[in-house]
């Protein structure tokens, strides 16, 4: 999705069936992502569509999903690989 505003999924999902249910459904979602970090650019209804299908999945006993908008005028700090797939001012550090 490219409209609507950053935001970042995180998620710590202690069953591989259920880790990769989500991951699956992050990519038709996300900008980009690795392993159990994803950036997205959704509206705030896309966002909680998002988080209703997560939270259909996600076992609110032993796993945790976090879905937080970024900031638009605060800078956007990184380390390691990757690219800045939201931000201008994004500071990417190796």
């Amino acid at each position: 999705m490219s409209n609507g505003k950053p935001i970042v999924v995180a998620y710590d999902i202690s069953k591989n069936k259920l880790r990769r249910r989500v991951h699956k459904i992050l990519k038709n979602w996300r900008i980009d992502g690795q392993k159990s970090v994803h950036e997205c650019r959704l509206s705030w209804h896309q966002a909680q569509e998002l988080f209703i299908q997560l939270g259909d999945v996600v076992e609110k006993k032993t796993d945790s999903l976090m879905m937080a908008w970024i900031e638009p005028h605060r800078k956007v700090l990184h380390r390691g690989l990757g690219r800045d797939a939201t931000s201008k001012t994004a500071w990417h550090i190796q």
